[in-house]
């Protein structure tokens, strides 16, 4: 009897033991961490507080359905202020503290160039929120990106200007990774459509007057158009003091101008710009048979339902394509390996809200030139250019 009882006892003994030591394994597998470095504060505000709430929501809804491949995602933000500092220190720490699986973001060119490096040594999936070419050329294994390239976002101003009948032009461009990669496709690529850059300035983002820059591109009298690259409220501040100097030369700006918070802080100032941008801002204009459709117009119901009637924006939808490519991933696959779901990513065409990815081993970005279409402001509001 007692040798019995000694034998129960031991058998539960090892029985306790292996669930101290194997229940915190499985409960893990139940779960995927995903992180996010996004800038809810400072200049890029506009830019990260429509993402995060993105990310939010697409999480709560995956949870709600059971999650991805039977996992809960488990998303960690953390705001970066902008600041590829920050950036850094939030990557490391994502990386070695929280061991998450992948991160989103950062919001700016910058900041994501800051992380890009860290991300790909640590063998961790980074899926930016920034457009700069540079992010994913040359292509590093472990780094894709959502936004249409600067590059093309040139190109598309350019053939628009072709048309216009424009050659001669002013650039200014805020002085943040975002708008000194702009200045530099904008400068090298003038030549190919015959156009000439005949004044170059950069300015200070968290400018709140640029008027001086105005008065020195109108003592220029062959400039017949102005480029304003930029993702801070400066974009809104140079149209504005433009238009009271008096000066109505056509503004382009660049593809960092897809949220309707800019026009509403340009007010007048803005009607008639031009800009390039995916099809997510005049989703109504498409028609029904747009393969883009349905997805557009249900991110938009669902953000707008989610967040009392905000207007969707293009750097929301950034996040939204992000979210959802590292997610498809995951399912592709069956779980949160690494170096499936890096492949199964590079095999993917996604219809998201920036175009219709089609990613491959060499290009992670995915995103042509027909992912844009050329956009401007009338009444308030967006409208096709064209």
């Amino acid at each position: 009897m007692k040798k019995l009882f000694a034998l129960s006892l031991s058998v539960l003994t090892l029985w306790a033991v292996s669930l101290f030591f194997v229940a915190p394994d499985d409960a893990q597998a139940d779960e995927i961490k995903i992180g996010a470095i996004i800038a809810e504060t400072g200049g890029a505000a506009f830019l990260g507080i429509p993402e995060a709430r993105t990310l939010r929501m697409l999480t709560d809804e995956v949870n709600a359905r059971g999650g991805v491949a039977g996992n809960t995602i488990k998303l960690i933000i953390k705001d970066s202020g902008g600041d590829p500092a920050k950036a850094v220190s939030f990557a490391k720490q994502l990386i070695e503290e929280e061991k998450v699986f992948a991160i989103i973001g950062p919001s700016t060119s910058g900041e994501t160039m800051a992380i890009k490096d860290i991300c790909d040594k640590n063998k961790t999936l980074l899926v930016s929120c920034a457009s700069t070419k540079a992010i994913v050329d040359p292509v590093a294994k472990h780094v894709f990106k959502t936004p249409q390239n600067d590059s093309l976002a040139v190109e598309m101003i350019y053939l628009e200007m072709q048309k216009k009948g424009i050659s001669k032009i002013a650039v200014a461009v805020g002085g943040t990774g975002f708008g000194k990669m702009g200045g530099k496709f904008l400068n090298e690529m003038a030549p190919q459509f015959g156009i000439t850059v005949l004044e170059n300035e950069v300015y200070d983002p968290k400018s709140t007057d640029l008027s001086s820059l105005v008065t020195k591109f109108m003592a220029n009298k062959e400039v017949e158009a102005v480029v304003n690259w930029s993702i801070v409220p400066a974009q809104a501040i140079l149209a504005k003091n433009m238009r009271q100097a008096g000066w109505d030369v056509p503004l382009f700006l660049s593809h960092g101008f897809g949220n309707i918070k800019y026009v509403e802080l340009g007010g007048a100032a803005l009607e008639g710009v031009f800009f390039p941008a995916g099809r997510l801002l005049v989703a109504d204009s498409l028609p029904e048979s747009h393969p883009q459709k349905a997805v557009l117009v249900k991110y938009t119901t669902d953000y707008q339902a989610m967040f009392n009637n905000e207007p969707v924006s293009t750097f929301g939808g950034h996040a939204y394509d992000a979210f959802k490519i590292l997610c498809k991933g995951i399912e592709t696959v069956g779980k949160a390996d690494t170096a499936m779901v890096i492949d199964a990513i590079e095999n993917m065409t996604f219809v998201g809200t920036g175009g219709i990815f089609t990613l491959t081993p060499t290009d992670h970005s995915g995103l042509k030139l027909e992912a844009f279409e050329m956009l401007t402001v009338k009444d308030g509001k967006f409208a096709l250019a064209n």
